[in-house]
This record gives C-alpha cells, sequence and structure tokens, in this order.
C-alpha cells in the first residue's frame, strides 16, 4: 500500500480536529494537496471527500466548535473554516445528468464511485487522514511518476460531461505531463468546437491560467495544433504567437513575473485603423 509522504499541511493541528470532528474512516484527502505533495511541491488548497451528507458535516463542525460555510450545499460543499485556512468538504457524488457546462449529482456512498466523475487520473487519488494510505482506483499513482496527464475512462466522454475539461486538459499537461496522451488530444480536437457553449468568463479563466504559466507557448502551440485556439481565440496566429514567444523571452530577460493579460495582448493583432 503507497502511503502520503508527511508534509506541513498533513501535520495541522486544525486539520487533526477536523478529522475528529467527521471520524477518519468518514473523511478522504484528495485532489491538488494529495498531487502536488506526490511531486514534491506545497499544497495550497486542501480539499477533502466524505461519506457525510453536507447537513451533517454542518451539524458534526458545530459540535466540535468548528465554523462552515455552506458555500455549495446543492452540490455537496461546505467550506470549514480553520485556524490555518479553509478545508472545502464534498459530499461523494455521481452525476446524474450532464450537459457540457452543468452537472445534475447525486450523493453516492462510495469512494471509487466519487472518483470516477473526476476529471484525470492523478486528481482522483484519495489519502486516509490518519494512516495516508492512498487509495488509487484509476492508475492514478502510474500516471503521475510517469507525469502522463490521462482522463478517467473514455476521453471523449468526459469531455462531452464538462466541455473545460478541454482546456484543463492542456493547463495541466503543461504543469504535469511529459509523454502526450493521444486518446486525449484526438479527443480535445474532435470535440473543441463544444467550447463555444460555455461562458466566456469561464474560457477566459481557463486561458488565462494557461497564459500566466512560466512559459505558455509550448501549450499554446499545442492547442494550435489541436484545432482548439482557433475556437477560442481565432485571431492568434503564428506571427501572434511570434509575439508571445518575445514578450515571453522579454519577460524572462527583465525578471518581471508572467502576466496572463499582457501575454494575452500579445496574441490578439492590433487593430487596424478604421480608414484602411
Amino acid at each position: 500500500m503507497t502511503r502520503l509522504p508527511e508534509a506541513d499541511w498533513t501535520r495541522r493541528d486544525d486539520l487533526a480536529s477536523l478529522v475528529t470532528a467527521l471520524g477518519a474512516e468518514k473523511l478522504r484527502w484528495v485532489g491538488g494537496a494529495v498531487r502536488d505533495t506526490l511531486l514534491g511541491g506545497s499544497a495550497k488548497d486542501i480539499d477533502a471527500a466524505t461519506t457525510h451528507r453536507p447537513e451533517r458535516v454542518i451539524a458534526l463542525c458545530r459540535e466540535a466548535g468548528i465554523r462552515t460555510v455552506p458555500t455549495g450545499i446543492d452540490h455537496g460543499t461546505v467550506t470549514v473554516l480553520l485556524d490555518h485556512g479553509p478545508v472545502e468538504v464534498t459530499t461523494l457524488r455521481h452525476d446524474v445528468s450532464t450537459d457540457g457546462r452543468r452537472a445534475t449529482v447525486a450523493f453516492a456512498a462510495d469512494w471509487r464511485e466519487d472518483a470516477a466523475r473526476r476529471d484525470f487520473t492523478i486528481n482522483a487519488l484519495y489519502v486516509h487522514p490518519e494512516t495516508l494510505a492512498i487509495d488509487d482506483y484509476f492508475g492514478g499513482l502510474d500516471d503521475l511518476a510517469a507525469r502522463r496527464v490521462r482522463f478517467i475512462g473514455d476521453a471523449a466522454k468526459r469531455i462531452r460531461e464538462d466541455h473545460l475539461r478541454i482546456l484543463r486538459y492542456f493547463r495541466f499537461q503543461a504543469r504535469f505531463g511529459d509523454e502526450l496522451d493521444q486518446e486525449a488530444l484526438t479527443a480535445c480536437r474532435d470535440l473543441a468546437g463544444t467550447l463555444t457553449e460555455l461562458s466566456r468568463e469561464r474560457v477566459a479563466m481557463e486561458l488565462l491560467a494557461i497564459l500566466g504559466l512560466p512559459d505558455p507557448d509550448p501549450t499554446v502551440a499545442l492547442m494550435q495544433d489541436h484545432a482548439v485556439l482557433a475556437v477560442i481565440l481565432p485571431e492568434a496566429r503564428a506571427a501572434e504567437r511570434a509575439c508571445l514567444m518575445t514578450l515571453v523571452e522579454h519577460e524572462r530577460a527583465q525578471g518581471a513575473a508572467p502576466e496572463a493579460i499582457r501575454r494575452l495582448a500579445a496574441l490578439i493583432p492590433p487593430v487596424r485603423a478604421l480608414a484602411e
């Protein structure tokens, strides 16, 4: 059984209080904190999955003197306010229906069923809060070791459930991937047009996250090669990509921090004079 290495966040007294309140067998750490710790990085946001219903999470925390906010209670999420930072605790779920933009969910009681609705294998690693034993239902540990970003199950099906996963794939590939998953790339290319069904705000947030990477150009090039960039930013062509590369080089030379909005401007061609 593989175990999560101890980290600063796993030793937090306030997290121990949460585990005591909800019960270790009813709770698992999951998501980015687990993934990033396994990669030797630091954890930013702590997320947990639980078999408790959200109302029960709130009640148990109240009994333990822990404050909560029902931030997404209809979808099972309660934000627990702890001394060293908030923790999102979400009841196990499965999808009832999806339309590519939002999902209707029902609560579940099975850890694997909850894992099956997540996007990538490296995000579906569940850690026991006391033993730190890892439950890996879909080969996420092997993918993490190989630096491979892979959808859980059928890539096209995952994207049809949530079209934004196309952009999330490219962002995660840039951050965590070496080996390219051809099934994922094919699905992203074939379903790129579905991104037009999403709100501009959601697409913009993911695009800016990509442009905020230390060097976004290889990812932008990959998106261009797979017909994704043409859907979300059709103005960006070879000349604009060259501008982005030049900007990134200047930022590095000047020691400037990456600025996503500035980089987005580099990808948009100048507005020509109305007289032309």
